[in-house]
C-alpha cells in the first residue's frame, strides 16, 4: 500500500495577508506611468537621452543577475524592480550625463543599496535617489552640468540688464555666465536673479506664460522632472490602479507649498521647478522606504517638504530634494512606531464607576 503524501507545515514571518497582486504587476504599472516622461524626455534631449535610458536600464538588470549569480541567490531580475530603478536613474540625473557615469549609477542603486542590504524589500534608502547623490558627490561637475532642450532659445541679456539684483554678488554672478547656455530655473533662481529676469530669459512674455512653459515642461532639466503634465497623468494613473495612495503626494507637494511661502519663496515657482512633483509620486511612494501607517506618511511628506525649502533656500544646492527624501528614508522606521496597532489584542473593559449616595 502506497504511503501516503506528508503533508508540511510552512511558516513565514508576519504579516500573513495575502494579497493577489505580484511585484511584478506593480512594477509593470510604474514603467507605464513612466513612459510618458520618458517619452517626451527622448525628444527634448535626443538620441543620447534614449541611450541613457537603455544603458542604465539594461546595467541594472544584468547587475542584479551577475551578483546574484555570484552569490548564488535566486535571480529576482523577473519581478521588474531592476527596470524601474534603471529607468529612475536615467530620468534624474542630468540628460548628457556621460554613459559611464549613468551605468556606474545603476550598479551602485543595485548592488550597494538594494543588494547588499539584503535585496528588494530590505533597502533602507531609495536606491535611485541614493545613486543621485552618490554621483552628486562623485562627479559634481558633470552633475551640475545641463543641456538646453530641442527648440527653446534663451535670451541672455535678460540676466545682463540694469534691473538685476543689487545683491548679487561677483561670485554668483560668475556661476550663472559660466553656464548661461544650461542653466536651470533654480540655478538662476539661486544665482540671485528675480522671477521675472528667469522667465525673460527662457522668452516667455509673463510670469503666468513662465508657469505655463514651466507645467508643460519646456525648460532645462532632468528628463524626469520635464513635464509636470505628464508627471501627473502618470500620478494619476498609479492612483486609480491602486499603486500607490495619495497621502504621500499631497504631503509633499502640499507642504512644500506652504512653508515655501511661509520662507518668503514663490511657492508657485518652487513647486512647478526641480523634481518635487516627480519625487512626490515617484520616489516619496517608494514602498520599502515609506513609512507604513498614515500618520506617518504625512509625517514623512511634512518632513520632506520643509527639508526641500530650507536646502533652496539656506543651502549652497539649489536644489533640495534627493536629499529630503534620503533624511527622510532615515526617519521612517521611527515613523512606523507612532500608533502602531497590536493584531489580536482586546482593551480590558473599563470599571463601572460607582454613583455617590446609591444604596449598597
Amino acid at each position: 500500500m502506497p504511503d501516503k503524501p506528508e503533508k508540511r507545515l510552512h511558516l513565514s514571518s508576519s504579516p500573513h495577508i495575502y494579497s493577489p497582486v505580484s511585484v511584478s504587476s506593480l512594477m509593470l504599472s510604474v514603467v507605464l506611468a513612466l513612459i510618458p516622461s520618458t517619452i517626451y524626455g527622448i525628444y527634448l534631449y535626443g538620441i543620447f537621452a534614449l541611450a541613457s535610458v537603455l544603458v542604465s536600464v539594461a546595467t541594472a538588470v544584468i547587475g542584479e543577475y551577475l551578483f546574484r549569480k555570484i552569490i548564488k541567490a535566486s535571480t529576482t531580475i523577473t519581478d521588474g524592480s531592476a527596470i524601474v530603478t534603471g529607468m529612475l536613474v536615467a530620468l534624474i540625473v542630468p540628460p548628457k550625463t556621460p554613459l559611464w557615469m549613468v551605468a556606474l549609477g545603476s550598479l551602485f542603486a543595485i548592488i550597494v543599496v538594494k543588494e547588499f542590504f539584503g535585496g528588494l524589500g530590505s533597502n533602507p534608502f531609495n536606491p535611485a535617489l541614493a545613486a543621485r547623490a552618490f554621483l552628486l558627490m562623485s562627479f559634481p561637475a558633470a552633475m551640475t552640468t545641463w543641456t538646453m532642450p530641442k527648440g527653446l532659445v534663451v535670451h541672455a541679456d535678460a540676466l545682463t540688464s540694469a534691473s538685476k539684483l543689487a545683491d548679487a554678488t561677483a561670485a554668483a554672478t560668475s556661476q550663472v555666465a559660466d553656464a548661461v547656455s544650461t542653466a536651470t530655473p533654480l540655478g538662476l533662481l539661486h544665482g540671485h536673479y528675480t522671477i521675472a529676469q528667469i522667465a525673460q530669459y527662457y522668452g516667455a512674455s509673463s510670469t503666468g506664460d513662465f508657469y505655463k512653459q514651466l507645467f508643460l515642461g519646456f525648460r532645462p532639466g532632468s528628463m524626469g522632472e520635464s513635464s509636470i503634465l505628464l508627471i501627473l497623468l502618470g500620478g494619476l494613473l498609479l492612483l486609480s490602479l491602486g499603486v500607490i495612495q495619495w497621502i504621500i503626494p499631497v504631503s509633499v507637494i502640499g507642504s512644500t507649498f506652504v512653508f515655501a511661502w511661509i520662507l518668503g519663496l514663490d511657492p508657485v515657482f518652487t513647486i512647478l521647478t526641480g523634481g518635487v512633483v516627480f519625487a512626490a509620486f515617484f520616489m516619496a511612494t517608494d514602498y520599502v522606504t515609506r513609512p507604513l501607517t498614515p500618520l506617518g506618511q504625512v509625517l514623512y511628506g511634512v518632513g520632506i517638504g520643509l527639508i526641500i525649502v530650507i536646502i533652496r533656500e539656506f543651502g549652497g544646492y539649489p536644489e533640495g530634494v534627493t536629499y529630503a527624501i534620503l533624511i527622510m528614508n532615515i526617519i521612517t522606521p521611527y515613523l512606523n512606531k507612532l500608533k502602531t496597532k497590536k493584531y489580536g489584542y482586546v482593551a480590558p473593559p473599563k470599571p463601572v464607576k460607582a454613583v455617590k449616595g446609591a444604596s449598597k
